[in-house]
């Protein structure tokens, strides 16, 4: 976990290798800039169906030694993915103007990061999930120092990934689980302790994805 004081003086991780996954201009430059147009991509088993609309924010810092990715734990006792490694996020609310908007707004309810620090790039694709969200993935390019507040009821903690492990087509397990009577396939890159599954593998494959295809 990065504590306040940690994430001013966290040390340099080493340089993002390959296929350009350290580039940030060359992520912003294949993201598309309207959700509008995003084909959505759904869970293994998942239909296109009425779902709540929700954003998250996935954000990569600018780090000397290279992009990295912030996350958070859920804490234990929520009742909706306890435990589990995600992005900051949730459920547009009516007075959020967009989905950025959400993804800004819960990223500093959630975490304290604050909307000065973070600079949006793009969208991904609309992500579905089984547990009824249409999710908006809002890219952002975060600039340090910054210090994080978190709220102790839905966060357990933040930590950084370095963003060219996530992106190494080496560190992508393939695994599956029975859910709701059948069985389901998924993506997993664990780093760690930490076992990043889900929504999360799912949306940064479609970073990996729109990055081979641009």
């Amino acid at each position: 976990m990065l504590s306040a004081a940690e994430s001013l003086l966290a040390p340099a991780l080493e340089p993002a290798m390959g296929s350009g996954v350290g580039d940030l201009d060359r992520i912003r430059e294949v993201l598309h800039r309207e959700p509008s147009l995003v084909t959505a991509v759904l869970e293994d088993g998942i239909g296109d169906e009425e779902l709540l609309p929700a954003a998250v924010l996935f954000p990569i810092v600018r780090r000397i030694g290279g992009p990295t990715v912030l996350l958070t734990q859920r804490t234990a006792h929520l009742k909706d993915h306890p435990g589990q490694i995600s992005f900051p996020g949730g459920r547009c609310e009516p007075t959020d103007a967009s989905p950025a908007h959400t993804a800004l707004r819960e990223a500093a309810e959630e975490i304290g990061l604050a909307a000065a620090h973070v600079d949006i790039a793009g969208y991904l694709p609309e992500y579905l999930t089984s547990t009824g969200f249409r999710v908006t993935p809002v890219v952002a390019l975060v600039t340090p120092p910054f210090e994080l507040q978190l709220d102790a009821f839905e966060v357990a903690e933040a930590f950084e990934v370095p963003l060219a492990f996530l992106l190494d087509p080496a560190n992508h397990q393939q695994h599956s689980l029975h859910y709701r009577g059948r069985l389901r396939h998924y993506t997993a890159m664990p780093y760690g302790e930490y076992f990043i599954w889900g929504a999360t593998a799912g949306i940064i494959l479609s970073l990996w994805r729109a990055l081979a295809k641009g």
